[in-house]
């Protein structure tokens, strides 16, 4: 195993708990290096620091896998899988359907792993982790006997690592769609071309703060996707309501979920451009009691920063604008690159521009099965506010 060092006065947060070591904190580069190498690391001293896996095309060079002297291999895969896995059952017993790995939050970074009933559906992002694919295949298949292993590596982080984008199947066979519980509803999903992995498990928990919030009101639901929102507030007593998404297929997919649950009478779904769709409402005099805004990352990278402010505010404006004295907004966003200060200094603009007092009901995060590790600030990064207008 090869040893590299840290620069003298380099490392300090690798030294308090973040796995990241980035090459410019490296006494030496090695470029002949085969990408995802297991190397030893330790500080300009030579203690000891963690054993890890190296890319010499990454900006982060490093990625800590054990502060411990511990062979990779299988075993240690099983374990941290294994060890993972105990701590959602221990938080949710009864979810069939929920993120088993989190990458760095569970001590395996460049890992997703999304378990959906009886299928598995998972994401590699670095070189190194992609060494090990067919070993996390074996465990995977050992620890949950599934019926399908789908790897969703079409994210565009992988190019950074020199990686390729595929979609495919690793193990086993799929269904057309595959269909999971949440609440007592049921939501088909498609494990190859859906969002995300399938599903937005990150928004499990957040669904449920509907209750009581939506009965018998009018409900709009921006970029709706299938339906996740949407047919939570119709099954928690709102009298209408309406979901728009700018994909045919989310909304497709939206409608028939709510066929499948009965709710095709309350939920109206149509495709269109929220932030024009939300500029002719307003031309009508159109107002709701609760609206539901939870777009995809509008900044996807810190040079795509205000560029990505810019978008926040303004949909919010546009948003709040549209609700009744006394009525909801409960809005999100799932940009790491943006924390929690930042997003509410953004819906307080767009409150100030829309000429509307905002009150913070509730300030949320990702569910559970989504970790947030105090050591590594880019694990939280699903933001969801509870605000109500006056």
């Amino acid at each position: 195993m090869e040893i590299l060092r840290l620069r003298r006065h380099q490392g300090r947060r690798v030294l308090q708990g973040h796995p990241w070591i980035f090459s410019n904190e490296l006494a030496q580069l090695p470029r002949d290096m085969e990408p995802g190498a297991v190397v030893e690391v330790q500080d300009p001293t030579g203690r000891f620091v963690g054993i890890g896996y190296f890319n010499p095309h990454s900006l982060i060079a490093v990625r800590l896998l054990t502060r411990t002297s511990q062979a990779i291999d299988s075993d240690f895969f099983i374990q941290r899988v294994r060890q993972a896995d105990l701590f959602r059952k221990r938080l949710i017993p009864k979810e069939r359907s929920y993120r088993v790995v989190f990458s760095e939050a569970d001590g395996l970074p460049g890992l997703i792993v999304d378990r959906y009933e009886n299928d598995i559906v998972l994401q590699v992002t670095t070189a190194g982790m992609e060494r090990w694919l067919s070993t996390i295949c074996e465990v995977l298949i050992d620890l949950f006997h599934p019926g399908a292993i789908v790897a969703r590596n079409d994210t565009a982080i992988r190019e950074l690592e020199g990686l390729k984008l595929e979609k495919r199947v690793l193990y086993g066979t799929i269904e057309s769609h595959t269909v999971i519980t949440k609440d007592g509803l049921e939501f088909e999903i498609d494990l190859l071309e859906g969002q995300k992995t399938g599903f937005y498990l990150d928004q499990s928990e957040n669904y449920a703060r509907l209750q009581g919030l939506v009965s018998g009101g009018t409900i709009l639901d921006g970029f709706c996707y299938a339906g996740g929102w949407s047919l939570h507030a119709a099954r928690y007593g709102a009298q209408r309501v309406i979901g728009l998404d700018s994909s045919e297929k989310a909304i497709g997919w939206a409608k028939a979920n709510a066929r499948r649950n009965g709710l095709e009478d309350r939920c109206e779904f149509r495709k269109a451009d929220l932030f024009d769709d939300l500029r002719n409402q307003a031309s009508m005099g159109v107002l709701y009691e609760v609206i539901i805004l939870d777009p995809p990352a509008f900044i996807k990278s810190k040079a795509k920063q205000s560029e990505g402010l810019r978008g926040y505010r303004e949909i919010n404006r546009r948003a709040m604008a549209l609700i009744k004295p006394g009525g909801i907004l409960i809005t999100c966003s799932c940009s790491y690159h943006l924390d929690r200060e930042g997003f509410q200094k953004v819906l307080s603009q767009a409150a100030k521009d829309a000429g509307r007092t905002a009150r913070l009901l509730e300030f949320r995060l990702q569910s559970r099965d989504h970790p947030i590790l105090l050591s590594i600030p880019e694990t939280e990064y699903l933001k969801c506010a509870i605000l109500m207008m006056d």
